[in-house]
């Protein structure tokens, strides 16, 4: 996928990330968008590495990868910053 591809992909998983664990982050949108990007690439490897699959265009799979490494993303980020 091209940059802007997985631009907006992080942006949706990150989006839903959110809406899935609300609270106070701080950094507004660009984090979101951060952690969202970082979010679909750990899930991606992560997926890979236990051979559930991987991340290779935009479908329902890859996009539950990409929210759920979103997920541990803004977990782990949560727990740094506290």
């Amino acid at each position: 996928m091209g940059i802007i591809s997985w631009i907006i992909f992080g942006l949706i998983a990150g989006i839903l990330a959110k809406w899935i664990m609300p609270g106070k982050d701080g950094g507004g949108f660009f984090i979101t968008v951060i952690l969202g990007i970082i979010g679909a690439v750990v899930g991606g490897w992560i997926s890979t590495l236990l051979g559930f699959g991987r991340v290779d265009g935009f479908n329902f799979g890859s996009f539950a990868v990409a929210v759920i490494g979103a997920l541990v993303v803004l977990f782990i980020y949560r727990k740094v910053r506290s």
